[in-house]
């Protein structure tokens, strides 16, 4: 029988981090300034190790390579989700990414950026950057120029629970005092529009204002998220997206509830809690695949977890 495949996170460390990801999920950090949690990622930039089992001590990009059977024969040079944590002790750049189509294009052939958050926790007060308020890209590259940024950006409050996909060419930033989770395509291209002002080694970090402008979606469109919830004895179920390159769910478990594996592969992460899958042990800070193959099964336990699966692109292949 197909085993559960555990995966070892890496983490990376910049200026904006902080010590969450130690005193809130336990994990070993290199220092009070690592930010991200790279949790399942298969990218070049932070390859992660399996843990145990008949795949110890690969890579996921080597699994995906080589044994293209635990992911349903699913298409694609690379592995194409990537799952984060992010600690943002201060506020991220303003920044916006690139789709496919300019990513190949500009970006040595890598894949672009949709993503989606999903708000752990934040402190009181905290808000986030989604969109602008320029009407054309003439007065869009202005405002820029002129540095009106608390006139450009759009900015909303948030709270624990709040979730928000953030399609290419959205300009966006994570505020100070947010924990979250990032669900994305496995790219790490980042265009920052602004930095404010901040130094890193006494220098300035790099700006890509040219490609900002080539990518940024003008006007800016509204958020419009439909979620829906399903509540059961067994616990809160609530479907927060499904694209073309993934679809996410937000569970709460108290007690035991059956599953179905989708076509392909699921990826689970738990966010709080600990439990069991199948009669295999898992607790916080966890983030494990069902590879294909594996099929139903059941949870059991108290238990928060985010179930990622690939999206309607690879179903549809």
């Amino acid at each position: 029988m197909a085993e559960l495949i555990f995966l070892e996170p890496v983490f990376k460390e910049v200026i904006w981090g902080g010590d969450a990801l130690h005193t809130r999920f336990g994990y070993a950090i290199p220092s009070d300034h690592t930010g991200e949690c790279w949790a399942v990622s298969g990218h070049k930039n932070g390859d992660c190790r399996i843990r145990g089992g008949a795949w110890d001590g690969y890579t996921l990009g080597q699994l995906w390579k080589e044994h293209r059977e635990l992911f349903g024969g699913q298409e694609g040079d690379q592995f194409p989700i990537l799952i984060k944590l992010i600690d943002a002790r201060q506020d991220l750049s303003i920044q916006v990414h690139p789709d496919d189509v300019y990513a190949k294009e500009h970006e040595n052939g890598s894949l672009g950026k949709t993503e989606c958050w999903y708000i752990l926790d934040c402190e009181p007060g905290t808000e986030i950057v989604i969109g602008h308020n320029a009407s054309t890209r003439e007065e869009l590259k202005q405002m820029i120029d002129e540095g009106r940024w608390k006139e450009l950006l759009r900015t909303y409050p948030i709270r624990r629970g709040d979730f928000f996909q953030i399609e290419p060419g959205t300009i966006h930033a994570i505020k100070g005092g947010t924990l979250l989770i990032e669900t994305q395509q496995s790219s790490d291209v980042t265009y920052r529009v602004y930095d404010y002002g901040r130094l890193q080694d006494g220098k300035p970090r790099q700006l890509h204002l040219r490609q900002s402008l080539d990518v940024i979606t003008c006007p800016s469109p509204e958020q419009n998220l439909g979620r829906t919830v399903e509540e059961t004895k067994e616990g809160c179920l609530e479907k927060l997206v499904e694209c073309a390159y993934y679809g996410a769910e937000h569970l709460k478990l108290h007690g035991q509830m059956q599953r179905n594996t989708p076509a392909l592969y699921e990826i689970a992460g738990v966010l709080d809690g600990k439990g069991t899958v199948n009669g295999t042990a898992v607790k916080k800070g966890d983030f494990f695949l069902i590879p294909h193959g594996y099929g139903d099964y059941e949870l059991q336990g108290q238990m928060e977890l985010m179930l990622v699966c690939p999206g309607r692109s690879a179903e549809d292949r």
